[in-house]
């Protein structure tokens, strides 16, 4: 089984995303270094070490990366938050971690969002080139973030992957989700190709499963050799139905954070 020549750093390792990548990542092999402002809630596996560090500490994060081959940055406010809540993890602590990839030669793989362009139409069938249209704070500071790996990519040759992500649940809940849904072992084989990828410049790939209802059409999955196996299309039946009742909502692609403090 392939693993990479160097270790891997994965930021945001305590959230529910962490933790999947970080068990299936181990099992295959990869040495891992952990780290999240949480406490690790599961034993550490084999062949990782966990750090406790904040993303607004610059020098933690330089120091973390030490040696690494790629940041799998799934740090900081994963919801819709205020501004000022949202502005030093998922902005001051993005950058951060593009200067330790800028140092260290890293690829990073950056945990986007489909919030990046939650304001687009339900009706609407997006290729990677789409406008962004962030639904909130949380998806401006995603749409951020790629621009900022694009800046890294032009100026410096730090490679990206974007992995504008659905809804990464064990299942699908709602009548969205059978668009939006990622399942889990889709999502940690598109992070594996992410990495294993032998070169993959700047790149933007919806991350969501091979739903028929999908939103998204369009990326980069084929330079990294990535597909997805899983579909939210088997819960078709039992959430076809099952919607929210508020206009906004139902009708943008970002779902509930559309309607988020939304006055027009």
């Amino acid at each position: 089984m392939t693993v990479p020549a160097k270790p891997v750093l994965l930021t945001g390792a305590s959230g529910a995303l962490g933790r999947q990548l970080t068990r299936f990542l181990a099992e295959a092999g990869w040495t891992l270094r952990l780290t999240d402002i949480a406490p690790f809630p599961d034993p550490v596996p084999k062949g990782a070490t966990f750090t406790k560090a904040d993303l607004n500490d610059g020098v933690a994060i330089l120091r973390l990366a030490e040696g690494c081959g790629a940041i799998l940055h799934f740090g900081g406010v994963s919801v819709e938050r205020p501004f000022e809540e949202v502005l030093g993890p998922n902005i001051r602590g993005l950058y951060h971690v593009y200067e330790a990839a800028r140092r260290e030669g890293a690829r990073v793989v950056f945990a986007s969002s489909n919030h990046t362009i939650g304001f687009h139409e339900r009706s609407e069938r997006l290729d990677h080139d789409c406008d962004f249209r962030p639904d909130g704070y949380y998806g401006l500071a995603k749409a951020y973030g790629e621009l900022m790996g694009r800046l890294y990519w032009d100026k410096h040759g730090v490679e990206s992957v974007f992995l504008r992500i659905g809804s990464s649940v064990p299942e699908p809940v709602n009548n969205r989700m059978l668009s939006t849904w990622l399942s889990y072992s889709d999502l940690c084989r598109l992070v594996e190709r992410s990495v294993l990828a032998e070169r993959v410049g700047c790149a933007v790939i919806w991350g969501a499963s091979n739903n028929s209802r999908t939103f998204w059409r369009k990326d980069a999955r084929a330079r990294i050799g990535w597909a997805p196996l899983d579909s939210a299309d088997t819960f078709a039946g039992q959430l076809a139905g099952k919607v929210s009742g508020d206009p906004v909502e139902e009708r943008y692609q970002g779902g509930p954070f559309c309607a988020i403090e939304y006055s027009r």
